[in-house]
């Protein structure tokens, strides 16, 4: 750009246990062009959000197949985006065994691996691989991380969770095998250090420390390196490079104060780690900004977030509802249940709406981070009081690199497994497989 050299993509600034990866600047284009890359396309990113509890699907299902015209109440937090969306009916997880296959463990266990998992509590755990480990495996080399399995309450590898279950599988959706599960960060903290850190763990203690003792950004570490590149850098990249920088400090910052000045709430976690916010709608926001500033710099592709374990029971005192969302969705029929039900579910797609925000707020070579993507937001039961494993409540938002025919409602035939629409993303992101868990086939009516 104007006579400057270009831009590797693995361009990063670097400092004292620091390394902060860059966003896609238009100085990076003609690097991926001689790189041999067929095209100036943007890599497709996966994220998949899990909602406990299922929802109150009078209130989640649009009315119509087709065209997404007036959103049904709970998702009209996200009517912002509803170009950007599809939402998906009548997919099903498998329920062989009945009764026997348990509750929560049942479904949660097989979210993302579309395999029933083993009745036990002992450690013979076993369930399958799940579509963002696949995912992973076969992209992961590609970028700094395979994938990042982010929470918001603590993993659970030990005692009976549910029906003779291992709480395991209530608490983890990302499984690298069949026995080896993937706990989930749930420190903001931890994982923006993660990020931002160079991997050398000497200079990273020092860097913390030195942080934490002169009050420090991670951005005065790496301050030389900035300026250098901004004098390489095209008028346009450089006030791409000054927000970006900006937007970074303002995250830390967040993180930094999240544990300052915030009232707890009634249902905090008794052995809260000091990086994990008192405010849960804070905690949440920082961990979907990680995912957002991870896929932004090309650090990861792939990423989970589990806005709560299986079964979370904790209350909502914010919206005025002290009963636990658990024993809410066991309603048995209770209207005043079912309204307090639908308003947490709305609650929840506030977040997506943020979520969903922050990717399209940021601009690639050929749109922005959401076109580019693919976020799954769903549960594992549609209706919570049964136990419903057919019928998930499934939305899916972006456009996966101008692969998925967005602002619809698809109705699948009731009882299609969800096993099936994850093929069609694996195809998209590069990773085809001919079989996951109980898949009779994909999902092509993705692109309409």
């Amino acid at each position: 750009m104007n006579g400057k050299p270009y831009l590797s993509r693995r361009t990063v600034l670097r400092g004292l246990g620091t390394a902060v990866a860059l966003p896609w600047l238009e100085g990076m284009l003609p690097a991926r062009l001689i790189a041999g890359e067929a095209d100036s396309k943007q890599p497709v990113r996966m994220a998949f959000l899990f909602a406990p509890n299922g929802k109150h699907m009078p209130d989640w299902t649009p009315a119509n197949q087709g065209a997404l015209e007036t959103l049904p109440s709970i998702m009209q937090p996200v009517e912002p985006f509803k170009s950007d969306l599809l939402a998906i009916s009548g997919l099903s997880l498998s329920k062989e065994g009945g009764d026997n296959c348990g509750g929560h463990s049942c479904t949660v266990g097989q979210f993302l691996t579309c395999e029933l998992p083993k009745r036990t509590i002992d450690k013979d755990i076993r369930a399958g691989v799940s579509v963002d480990q696949i995912a992973a495996g076969a992209m992961g080399g590609q970028t700094r991380f395979p994938s990042l399995e982010l929470g918001c309450v603590p993993s659970k590898f030990t005692g009976d969770c549910d029906s003779g279950y291992s709480c395991v599988y209530t608490t983890n959706i990302s499984w690298r095998t069949p026995t080896s599960p993937l706990p989930k960060e749930v420190d903001p903290r931890a994982v923006f250090d993660r990020l931002f850190g160079n991997s050398i763990k000497q200079e990273e203690s020092a860097n913390r420390s030195r942080r934490d003792r002169d009050k420090k950004s991670i951005l005065d570490f790496v301050i030389e390196d900035a300026d250098a590149l901004q004098r390489r850098l095209g008028i346009y990249d450089r006030r791409k490079l000054e927000e970006y920088l900006y937007a970074v400090r303002q995250i830390e910052r967040r993180v930094e104060r999240s544990d300052d000045g915030l009232a707890p709430e009634t249902d905090t976690l008794g052995d809260r780690p000091n990086g994990i916010p008192r405010d849960r709608d804070e905690h949440l926001r920082l961990m979907m900004d990680m995912i957002v500033l991870a896929f932004q710099t090309d650090s990861t592709r792939i990423a989970t977030l589990m806005i709560g374990n299986g079964s979370d029971n904790r209350s909502f005192p914010k919206l005025g509802i002290s009963e636990g969302h658990h024993n809410l969705s066991h309603h048995v029929g209770s209207q005043k249940a079912q309204a307090k039900l639908s308003r947490i579910n709305r609650h929840y797609m506030t977040h997506l709406a943020y979520f969903l925000n922050r990717l399209r707020s940021v601009s690639e070579a050929d749109g922005h981070l959401l076109d580019n993507s693919m976020v799954l937001y769903g549960c594992a039961f549609g209706d919570g009081n049964a136990h419903d494993h057919t019928n998930l409540p499934i939305l899916l938002a972006g456009k996966g690199g101008g692969t998925i025919q967005t602002g619809r409602h698809l109705a699948c035939e009731q009882g299609t497994p969800l096993a099936n629409l994850y093929l069609a993303m694996l195809d998209r992101v590069g990773a085809p497989i001919d079989q996951l868990g109980n898949s009779t086939g994909r999902l092509s009516e993705l692109a309409g």
